[in-house]
């Protein structure tokens, strides 16, 4: 059975991202000058919902109150991505017809 954690080993959602490799520096770069490949555009795409954002994440931080609010808000911003990602655009564009 695994320890509970303290809550000093929790991550603050204010600390820069750490949990970066150098493909998705490069990936994030290229999409940002727009010559990035179908695999580039998927990797940037995926580290800016999973690693920036925390989409996925728990945002209950026993530490801090504020830390659970600060990641509620990077959350927030990766919920918006994953929605346009999902939305039918071709139902919107017909109904605004």
């Amino acid at each position: 059975m695994t320890a509970p954690k303290k809550p000093a080993d929790f991550p603050h959602a204010w600390l820069p991202v750490s949990d970066w490799e150098l493909a998705d520096v490069t990936a994030l770069q290229a999409m940002e000058r727009g010559d990035a490949n179908a695999d580039q555009q998927k990797r940037a795409l995926a580290w800016i919902i999973n690693k920036a954002c925390w989409t996925y994440e728990s945002t209950y931080s026993p530490v801090s109150e504020h830390d659970g609010t600060f990641a509620q808000g990077r959350r927030f911003a990766g919920l918006q991505i994953v929605k346009l990602l999902k939305i039918n655009a071709a139902a919107i564009s017909r109904a605004k017809k």
